[in-house]
């Protein structure tokens, strides 16, 4: 895969506060790359100083293989969209657009701006003004707007959290498509694991200023490794505080069509207790896991391991105190 951001060792804090602690990344042309962690982790300063809103104390970053020279080059090539959608309320629809077009002087920029009004959905609402529009179609004037440059990468921050779920599903729809269509490179900062979940290919999961796990998003969604990418996983799914049993996961790619439980239940003749069952659809495919108590007796522990063995399915035992 072609490089086209690569983070080395960067860098940030704020009055001897470290924001960012050594971040290394690197994202390759065509991903839909999610930034996740929770409210203070550092993500939203990360994508700041990717776009030089902020500038980073130390470390470097690359576009492209080259150390990043923030230009007005640069500016039209790697684009930002936000949570609030930083619309001019006096300007209809076509002219927030056309304002990127001004910016670059462009002189086909009306009619380039009608074309990415129509693209994200909103050719009928050239003259209308912000305030008449709805939270998600405010979002694709930005999207549309932030496309003005023909940027290889999007950077949006927390570009759904305002949005109802409908709504978010549509703009990441978006999104999606034009990561298919026009071949853009897009970097989702986000503290919703669902948002994550439901467009991405990679994930970087920050805490506490570092980078905590990153990987597929798939491996991180079936097997995450640390404390605070089982909380985002987990909350809220899991009761842990039941009792300490020991629990098992299966986890399955799509390919295992059977009704697994049942037939545990069926060929095994042993009682299961089910604590979480969740699947995704990720880069179309469907990935799943359910987590479940293991029988009381020795004998039917062996029974059960013994079938999952000769059945190929994947599963490994977990502690119920790794999921809190």
């Amino acid at each position: 895969m072609e490089e086209i951001l690569r983070l080395e060792n960067v860098c940030k804090a704020y009055n001897n506060h470290l924001v960012l602690n050594n971040i290394n990344l690197t994202i390759n042309k065509g991903d839909i790359y999610g930034v996740l962690g929770l409210s203070g982790a550092g993500k939203s300063t990360l994508v700041r100083c990717i776009n030089n809103l902020e500038q980073y104390d130390s470390g470097q970053i690359y576009y492209k293989g080259e150390p990043v020279v923030f230009n007005r080059e640069y500016r039209r090539k790697v684009t930002m969209i936000f949570q609030q959608f930083n619309l001019l309320s006096q300007r209809t629809v076509l002219k927030n657009v056309l304002l990127a077009g001004e910016i670059v002087n462009d002189p086909d920029r009306e009619k380039k701006a009608i074309k990415l009004l129509d693209l994200v959905g909103l050719k009928d609402k050239l003259n209308a003004y912000p305030a008449t529009l709805s939270g998600g179609q405010q979002q694709r004037v930005a999207i549309a707007r932030a496309l003005m440059t023909d940027p290889e990468v999007l950077l949006c921050d927390e570009a759904t959290s305002a949005l109802d779920p409908d709504t978010t599903k549509s703009i990441l729809e978006l999104l999606r498509q034009l990561n298919k269509e026009l071949g853009l490179t897009v970097i989702i900062i986000s503290h919703q694991m669902s948002v994550i979940e439901s467009i991405c290919n990679k994930v970087a999961i920050i805490d506490n200023a570092v980078i905590a796990e990153e990987g597929l998003i798939n491996d991180v969604f079936l097997s995450p490794k640390t404390e605070i990418a089982k909380k985002l996983i987990y909350s809220g799914h899991v009761n842990t505080k039941l009792d300490d049993k020991k629990l098992i996961k299966l986890i399955f790619n799509g390919e295992v069509e059977s009704p697994i439980i049942a037939n545990i239940i069926q060929d095994c003749n042993i009682l299961v207790s089910i604590m979480y069952a969740d699947s995704k659809t990720i880069d179309d495919k469907v990935y799943g896991q359910i987590i479940f108590k293991l029988p009381y007796y020795d004998n039917d522990i062996a029974k059960l391991k013994k079938y999952l063995e000769i059945k190929g399915i994947h599963y490994e035992e977990v502690d119920s105190n790794e999921l809190a």
